[in-house]
């Protein structure tokens, strides 16, 4: 299996430089990776950066509460965009889910997936690990009535990350077409193969080396 077609080479710590991101960026195009994720600040540098290659720059809008009014996520999808964005990953508001104010949680991710419709592939990052089975299923089955390309796990910047249980819970809820994205915590071959038996179909990590390094001593 491929696994570097699969992996989103991904830095959106705090402090990450521009020299970290141009290296992010060289290595992504080193080993094939599907795309590189960054803060929405870098996607002008990478989209130059990567312009000659196959790998798409992703970045993260309402990052990483999702907390931010939707317009405000709405006009960080349409700059990401307008900067050379091939991929946005949109934070749900999981005070609304909380809240149980479902028209709130589909509005947000449905004017985000209209933004982006045509320009940008959209993943709604449901935040698993503060969610309840029930809630997770919901928000999934929201993200694919609204168009949505994949439903991720996590930020990575929360109490948790990616299970194996969720992914399989995930795909079970979206069906076969859709995308899942695993993300935080998968920083090894094993893990990487877990999430993509449960029905992961890309993972974020920023441990792709590694892991691509293990796959080909492996083999």
């Amino acid at each position: 299996m491929d696994y570097a077609k699969m992996i989103d080479h991904t830095i959106l710590k705090a402090d990450a430089t521009v020299e970290q991101v141009e290296a992010l960026c060289g290595e992504a195009m080193e080993y094939g990776f599907a795309s590189v994720c960054v803060n929405s600040s870098f996607v002008p540098f990478c989209a130059e950066m990567l312009a000659d290659s196959d790998v798409k720059v992703c970045t993260v809008v309402g990052f990483p509460l999702g907390a931010m009014s939707t317009a405000g996520k709405v006009m960080e999808t349409r700059q990401a965009i307008l900067d050379g964005a091939d991929e946005i990953d949109m934070v749900v508001h999981v005070g609304m889910i909380k809240s149980g104010d479902w028209d709130y949680v589909e509005s947000d991710i449905q004017e985000v997936v209209d933004e982006a419709k045509g320009k940008a592939a959209v993943k709604v990052i449901i935040e698993t690990c503060l969610l309840t089975d029930e809630e997770k299923v919901r928000v999934c089955q929201i993200s694919r009535d609204a168009g949505a390309d994949f439903v991720k796990t996590s930020t990575g910047f929360s109490t948790g990350g990616a299970t194996a249980e969720d992914v399989a819970l995930m795909r079970k809820t979206v069906g076969p077409e859709m995308g899942v994205k695993a993300s935080g915590g998968v920083r090894t071959l094993a893990a990487a193969e877990a999430m993509v038996q449960a029905g992961a179909t890309r993972i974020g990590t920023s441990s792709g080396i590694a892991i691509i390094e293990e796959a080909e001593q492996r083999s």
